[in-house]
């Protein structure tokens, strides 16, 4: 897992192609004369996913999640993606272009102008599904144990915290994992656990090398191609 992302502006359907190599290299959006002031109700992430996970999922990835965001007189849409193996910058470039194209062909973001991005998960990114806990298979997790009964109504006694497990996943199956706790292998159903979350190690992090940073991909967008509010 790791933070690459690409970004592309686009503005649907009157795009021209125009580059730009930082923010606010642009010359600005138009003046926007004889429209409302605000851009409108946002679109919903799930009509969203609707039509950005096929296309994520034709080049062998999965949508992990679609979020969208006012950002000025634009709107900010962050894609996540992943795969087994993890993401590289090439097929992080190609889901953009290729989402880009799905974006204007389906009308789903309107006509306000939008930015998107897409990235790879971070390490903060919790453990929920079996997909999750493989593609974290070597690392070092921590996950709180959930405490059976907890939500019964009939317990008079305040629920404890769930205690917290911590170790390293050898196994990650459909339904268990197997951590290596102090030595000792231990095999858990996901159902026995909460979200597991994986823990920061220096020196394994500085032996894989620096991440990249977050690349430019494209910009395309109308009336000199800025990104207002920024």
């Amino acid at each position: 897992m790791n933070g690459d992302s690409r970004h592309a502006q686009s503005r649907p359907r009157r795009g021209h192609g125009r580059s730009q190599g930082s923010a606010g290299a642009g010359t600005g959006a138009g003046t926007g004369a004889g429209r409302s002031r605000g851009p409108g109700p946002l679109p919903e992430p799930a009509d969203l996913a609707r039509v950005l996970e096929p296309v994520v999922r034709a080049v062998g990835m999965d949508l992990e999640s679609v979020r969208v965001s006012p950002a000025g007189r634009r709107r900010l849409l962050k894609l996540v993606v992943d795969a087994d193996g993890g993401v590289g910058l090439e097929a992080i470039a190609e889901v953009s272009r290729e989402a880009a194209v799905c974006l204007d062909a389906s009308g789903v973001m309107g006509e306000v102008p939008y930015t998107l991005e897409v990235s790879s998960p971070g390490v903060d990114r919790p453990l929920t599904e079996p997909r999750h806990w493989r593609r974290a298979q070597g690392r070092l997790v921590s996950a709180p144990l959930a405490v059976p009964g907890e939500d019964d109504p009939g317990r008079t006694a305040a629920p404890r915290r769930p205690p917290t497990l911590q170790g390293r996943i050898l196994v990650a199956g459909e339904t268990s994992v197997t951590l290596d706790i102090d030595g000792d292998q231990v095999e858990l159903d996901y159902v026995e656990l909460g979200p597991g979350q994986v823990q920061v190690e220096f020196a394994r992090a500085d032996a894989a090398g620096t991440e990249a940073g977050p690349m430019l991909d494209r910009a395309r967008a109308g009336d000199g191609g800025g990104q207002d509010g920024h």
